[in-house]
């Protein structure tokens, strides 16, 4: 139920003159281009949403702990979100197609690699690679589109570009409960990686024929910012780290000197970017793009609307099969209606009446805390919900898809043009960090509860979830109060 936002590209430049009688030829080639690029999107998406399903089958095959099957799940995120914005410069430095080919090619590979993997450690290292090259492909996309297409044309590619953001995430539940269910050649939770592998590998062919050669090296495109990059990965992961296994260990000191040292790893981060854009470099997030009004209250709320939608999956998905027994068919089908609200709210709101605009944000946080508060208590007692469970699976869809994508479009909407690509990369770098916080800090509260009791069975795993509940919908209140109170002002 959430959409990944390459940073923005730089102004398309113009193309070459075309001989007579070539314009079928070079519309064809384009139409061969965007199908290439938003299947490689549509794959990456689907990745961060197939393996929720696969989760509870992955973790009894690999005798996986709680802690294990966290970072699993979040391995994907922590170097896409760390490694985002490096991978768009990359894309500038040595051009777009190189960075698309050789992402998908190491996306692919780690594929493979998870499909074959024999340990929830290996699993993690891989679902990390897969990330990686998630990072250096997918900022391509947009860049691609923005560069190849102009007028009416591009319009119907970036409609097409947001519609496979919005199905990706609904058709990662199903196809994934579809692959574990089906149990292919005895594959199991193996398939929703492995599938990738023969879908990579066309996308390289094809890749190789329908994207456009890089020219030459632009000039004034901005060097790496490898230490702050050092920087960020070291306050993400001293962040991550005791969040997933802190409590499988009980809380020792090491887990509060490590959240501790991720305060001030950010803090260095900061002071650090901020003087070196002072010295004319070239930070990963300009400061200036911080001083934007709105860009701060933007920045919260979208972390707690990415890591509300993250927690809610995770926990309810382990409720769902562990709990209540479900098959992962099933349990992909049961969240299907909740991802699609999610994608038609997100591509319909600005069609909207525009006096409701300034209110769907907070109205969109009340919504979704209606919506994770009345899932907890629909499933309380180990009960399976009945109808009112689709009503917070509808509530909750609708509520984030408000909260978030209102939220990102006036973001980038108060930020200047030479800032632009600065301010989608913070905030497409904290979409991937609020998810990762959601699976880390929900997921723990949901597994401490469960493991700690030492018995198993629909009534605890629902207590568990009810408490989780609680904690997302004061999240989701949060999300609310902050745009509330900026409104107010």
């Amino acid at each position: 139920m959430t959409t990944t936002l390459p940073q923005s590209p730089p102004p398309p430049t113009p193309g070459p003159s075309k001989a007579p009688g070539t314009d079928n030829g070079a519309a064809n080639g384009r139409g061969r281009l965007l199908a290439v690029v938003l299947v490689a999107q549509f794959m990456a998406v689907l990745d961060v949403f197939i393996v929720n399903v696969a989760a509870p089958t992955l973790r009894t095959e690999l005798h996986a702990s709680g802690a294990s099957l966290q970072l699993v799940v979040a391995g994907y995120t922590i170097t896409y979100a760390v490694l985002l914005i490096t991978g768009a410069r990359l894309g500038d430095l040595f051009g777009h197609r190189r960075a698309v080919l050789a992402g998908l090619a190491v996306f692919t590979a780690a594929s493979l690699a998870c499909g074959l993997a024999h340990s929830s450690g290996q699993l993690t290292g891989f679902r990390m690679v897969q990330g990686a090259g998630s990072a250096l492909m997918i900022p391509q996309v947009l860049s691609l589109v923005q560069r190849t297409f102009t007028g009416e044309a591009r319009t119907r590619a970036l409609g097409a570009y947001a519609a496979v953001l919005a199905v990706g995430a609904a058709a990662g539940q199903v196809l994934g409960g579809v692959l574990v269910s089906a149990d292919l050649f005895g594959t199991g939770w193996r398939a929703v990686f492995l599938v990738n592998v023969p879908v990579g590998v066309a996308l390289l062919v094809l890749g190789r024929r329908a994207l456009p050669r890089d020219g030459a090296r632009r000039a004034g495109v901005r060097p790496l910012d490898l230490p702050g990059l050092v920087l960020l990965g070291a306050a993400v992961s001293l962040l991550t780290v005791p969040l997933v296994l802190g409590q499988e260990e009980r809380w020792p000191l090491w887990s509060w000197l490590c959240l501790a040292g991720s305060a001030v790893a950010f803090a260095v981060f900061c002071g650090y970017e901020a003087a070196l854009g002072r010295r004319g470099g070239a930070p990963l997030i300009s400061p200036g793009v911080l001083r934007v009004p709105g860009i701060k209250r933007a920045v919260l709320q979208i972390l707690l609307a990415m890591a509300v939608n993250a927690g809610y999956l995770f926990t309810l998905t382990l409720h769902i099969q562990g709990g209540l027994g479900y098959s992962a068919l099933r349990a992909g089908l049961t969240f299907a209606p909740a991802a699609v609200v999610f994608g038609v709210v997100g591509l319909t709101w600005r069609r909207w009446p525009t006096r409701w605009h300034p209110a769907l944000t907070p109205a969109g946080f009340v919504l979704a805390a209606a919506g994770a508060l009345g899932t907890g208590l629909t499933l309380r007692g180990g009960g399976d919900g009945g109808g009112w469970l689709y009503v917070s699976f509808v509530a909750i869809g609708a509520g984030l898809s408000l909260g978030f994508s209102p939220t990102l479009t006036r973001a980038l909407a108060a930020v200047r043009p030479v800032e632009a690509a600065d301010a989608s990369g913070l905030l497409a770098t904290v979409t991937q960090l609020g998810q990762l916080i959601g699976v880390a800090a929900f997921g723990a509260l949901f597994l401490n509860r469960v493991e700690s009791s030492g018995t198993s069975g629909a009534y605890l795993s629902a207590d568990a979830l009810l408490m989780c509940t609680c904690a997302l919908a004061g999240a989701a209140v949060l999300g609310a109060v902050s745009g509330l109170v900026r409104r107010r002002r």
